[in-house]
């Protein structure tokens, strides 16, 4: 892509000048998928702040609620955060009582995170909540056109990923 000397942005190839490939930041994917993620982050916190649990903690919760007892790197990596935004995340997550931290029984170098009984039973009350926020997301889409969707953004993530 080449980019303009006079304003420094990109300028798309001649062949890829229609409406699909708009650069402008309010058209382009990546813009358009931030500002939905941003959407949908709002709508998410605004459900679950009334219960106690901040953004920041949800990510965490839901790979915990898939399988308890995680390791603080596979958590990190399962819930796309940082080593460091981890440490924080978990360190508030048992100071507000939803997880404890335990040495691995096999490598005592590991910590295991675990949900507690509190932990536990924010599932039942959360998950309905995320579910709403999709539900509302996706109204007069067809169950095709959601699969489709999905399809797309593995596709645009693989794409991405491979540099």
């Amino acid at each position: 892509m080449k980019t303009s000397a006079k304003t420094a942005s990109p300028v798309p190839p001649a062949d890829e000048s229609g409406e699909a490939f708009n650069y402008k930041p309010g058209l382009s994917v990546g813009y358009l998928l931030r500002d939905c993620y941003r959407s949908f982050s709002r709508a998410l916190e605004m459900r679950i702040k009334p219960h106690g649990v901040g953004a920041g903690q949800w990510f965490f919760l839901r790979e915990l609620w898939e399988e308890d007892g995680l390791t603080q790197g596979d958590l990190s990596s399962r819930a796309g955060m940082t080593a460091p935004t981890t440490v924080v995340a978990i360190r508030r997550m048992v100071d507000d009582g939803l997880v404890t931290r335990e040495p691995d029984d096999q490598d005592r170098r590991k910590v295991r995170i675990h949900l507690t009984d509190k932990g536990r039973r924010f599932r039942d009350e959360l998950l309905p909540l995320a579910f709403d926020v999709n539900k509302a997301a996706t109204e007069g889409f067809s169950e095709d056109e959601i699969r489709q969707f999905r399809s797309f953004v593995d596709r645009m993530k693989k794409n991405l990923s491979r540099g």
